[in-house]
C-alpha cells in the first residue's frame, strides 16, 4: 500500500514523464510547488517506489521512468477523470452536428477527429449485428434485362447491386415485386431475409410472376447478408512521431498488425460496457507490448454494439484521452440510436 506521499510523488513523476519523455529526477520533482518535499526525501521515496516495481531506472542516471505497474496504479487510483476539455468537446460537437446519410460516414469522421485530437492511432469498430433490419428496397430498371437493386437498412446503410431481370419481365411486374418485398420484408433482421423470402414471398410471387423461379434465384443472391465487422483506422503512422518508437523493427511490427483485420478486432473489440485501459504487457499481442490501448463502447438499447479506441505509447496523456473517449462514445451511442430507430 503506497503512502499518500508516495502516491503524490509517483503521480508527479508520471505527469512529468508524459510531457517530457525524459527520465525524471528528484530535483525536478522538488521544484514543483505542489510537492513541498526536499530533493533528498523525494530521492528516498523514488528508491522505494522502484524497489516496489512502480518505477524503473533506464540507465545509470538518477532519473526514473514509470513501469507498467506504475502506470496501472496511476490510471486506477491517481488519474482524475475531468470533464472533457472545452476545445475537445467543441470538435466533437461539430462532428455530430453534420448531416450523415450512412453510419459508416459517422465512423470515418469520428475516427479522423479522434486521431487529430490525440495524435495517436484511432480505431472504430462497428458490428453488423443481428438486429440490423431491412428498411426498404427499390428496383430501378436499366434496360429490359437489368435493374439496379437498392437496399436500405434501418442504420442508414445503402447498398446498390445490378441484377439481371427474367426475360420479358414488364415494368408493372417490377413494381409489384418491389411492393411485395417492402410489405413482407421491411423490418426483418438482415440475417433472416433469405428465410423470410422463402416463407412469405415465394408463394405469392408464383401467383403473378411467370418467371418467378428465375426471379427467386436472383433475389436469394441479392438478399444474402454476410455479417462482418466494419473497421476504421486513422493515424496509423502517428506512432512514428513518438520518441519511444525510434526502433524501426518495433514500428514495423505494429504497422503490420494494423493490416490484419482479425488481429485488430481481437485487440480492440470489447463486449464489456464502458471504458477500459490496457497498459503495455496487459495487451496479449507482443507487437503492442510497449503500447497502451484505451477503448470505450457505444451502445444500442444498453447493449454494446461497437468500440472506439486509441493506441499510443504507455507514456500517454491518460486523463485527457479517457475523457475524450467517454465523450465520443456517448455521442456515437446517440448517433447509432438515431440511425437504427429512424434512419438518417
Amino acid at each position: 500500500m503506497l503512502t499518500e506521499r508516495q502516491q503524490m510523488i509517483l503521480r508527479a513523476i508520471i505527469d512529468n514523464y508524459i510531457r517530457s519523455a525524459e527520465p525524471v529526477g528528484s530535483r525536478t520533482i522538488s521544484k514543483r510547488e505542489d510537492i513541498g518535499y526536499s530533493s533528498a526525501t523525494i530521492r528516498n521515496e523514488m528508491a522505494d517506489l522502484e524497489e516496489m516495481g512502480y518505477l524503473e531506472q533506464p540507465h545509470t542516471s538518477a532519473g526514473r521512468i514509470p513501469s507498467n505497474k506504475g502506470y496501472r496504479f496511476y490510471v486506477d487510483q491517481l488519474a482524475s477523470m475531468p470533464f472533457v476539455q472545452a476545445e475537445d468537446a467543441s470538435h466533437i460537437r461539430r462532428l455530430f452536428a453534420e448531416r450523415f446519410y450512412e453510419f459508416e460516414q459517422v465512423m470515418n469522421q469520428a475516427a479522423s477527429v479522434l486521431s487529430g485530437l490525440t495524435n495517436y492511432t484511432s480505431i472504430i469498430l462497428g458490428h453488423d449485428i443481428k438486429t440490423t433490419r431491412l428498411k426498404a428496397v427499390q428496383m430501378i430498371p436499366l434496360s429490359r434485362q437489368s435493374a439496379v437493386f437498392i437496399l436500405v437498412t434501418d442504420t442508414g446503410k445503402v447498398e446498390n447491386k445490378t441484377i439481371s431481370l427474367p426475360d420479358g419481365m414488364e415494368m408493372e411486374e417490377v413494381e409489384r415485386v418491389v411492393n411485395l418485398l417492402n410489405a413482407k420484408l421491411s423490418g426483418v433482421a438482415m440475417t433472416e431475409l433469405r428465410q423470410r423470402l422463402h416463407a412469405e414471398v415465394a408463394k405469392e410471387l408464383g401467383r403473378y410472376i411467370q418467371q418467378y423461379e428465375q426471379l427467386m434465384t436472383v433475389l436469394e443472391e441479392t438478399l444474402t447478408h454476410e455479417p462482418d465487422d466494419h473497421i476504421v483506422l486513422k493515424g496509423t503512422t502517428n506512432i512514428l512521431m513518438q520518441p519511444e518508437f525510434r526502433d524501426v523493427d518495433k514500428v514495423r511490427d505494429i504497422l503490420t498488425l494494423f493490416e490484419q483485420n482479425e488481429m485488430v478486432v481481437r485487440l480492440f473489440d470489447s463486449q464489456q460496457t464502458g471504458l477500459h485501459v490496457r497498459i503495455g504487457t496487459e495487451n496479449e499481442e507482443q507487437a503492442v507490448s510497449g503500447c497502451s490501448i484505451i477503448t470505450a463502447t457505444y451502445h444500442l438499447d444498453g447493449q454494446p454494439v461497437g468500440t472506439v479506441g486509441i493506441l499510443g505509447p504507455t507514456r500517454m496523456e491518460y486523463a485527457r484521452v479517457m475523457a475524450i473517449l467517454r465523450e465520443l462514445s456517448g455521442n456515437l451511442t446517440d448517433a447509432f440510436e438515431r440511425f437504427y430507430k429512424s434512419g438518417p
